[in-house]
């Protein structure tokens, strides 16, 4: 199974969504969005290429009730759960906050791979056995303007995950990490006048 990732777009105050997106995610099975759309049309705009499921975001507080978006969600996919949500509280403040805690709190236990964004910081990290992927921002990567944006990929195959970052562009840059091999990533550069 083949998940695009997406988080943080800020519509409309980014302007509008890029083209690419659409173009990069044509052929997942799902989309999953992290959180601060702002606006559900976002939403729509996505599910034109799969089906959306959405967290809620500190910047989501205006947006109506949608069956596509909660506080938090998981799914199972090939004997995966995945948690997708906004914010990630690490790191860990024993004994009030522990990352089993967060995990209860927010999946109801434990979980294989951990969706979020509110950084708009793109990484890919694995703590505690758990894959957690950030896939970043596509309108305010970093949190700058007028450079390209960041977008990811989940893939499940036979019960193993692995994530792919892709920063936005003409070509677009890949940048790999499977759950078995945490590597530290390539940060995108900021824009410089």
């Amino acid at each position: 199974m083949k998940i695009g990732l997406i988080s943080d777009t800020h519509i409309p105050e980014a302007g509008e969504l890029p083209e690419q997106i659409r173009e990069l995610f044509e052929g997942v099975e799902l989309i999953l969005h992290a959180g601060d759309l702002h606006i559900l049309s976002v939403l729509d705009w996505l599910e034109e290429v799969a089906p959306v499921w959405a967290a809620r975001g500190n910047g989501d507080t205006r947006c109506d009730p949608d069956p596509r978006m909660k506080r938090s969600q998981v799914l199972t996919a090939d004997g995966l759960r995945i948690g997708l949500t906004h914010g990630l509280a690490l790191p860990e403040e024993p004994p009030w906050r522990t990352f089993e805690k967060i995990m209860e709190k927010e999946f109801g236990g434990p979980v294989d791979v951990l969706v979020y964004g509110d950084t708009h910081v793109a990484g890919i990290d694995n703590f505690k056995g758990v894959l957690l992927v950030n896939p970043g921002s596509p309108t305010f990567p970093n949190n700058l303007m007028r450079v390209p944006g960041t977008v990811g990929f989940l893939e499940i195959v036979e019960g193993k995950a692995s994530a792919n970052l892709v920063q936005l562009g003409n070509p677009p840059q890949m940048f790999s990490q499977s759950s078995s091999e945490p590597r530290p990533l390539p940060r995108p550069r900021p824009f410089i006048c």
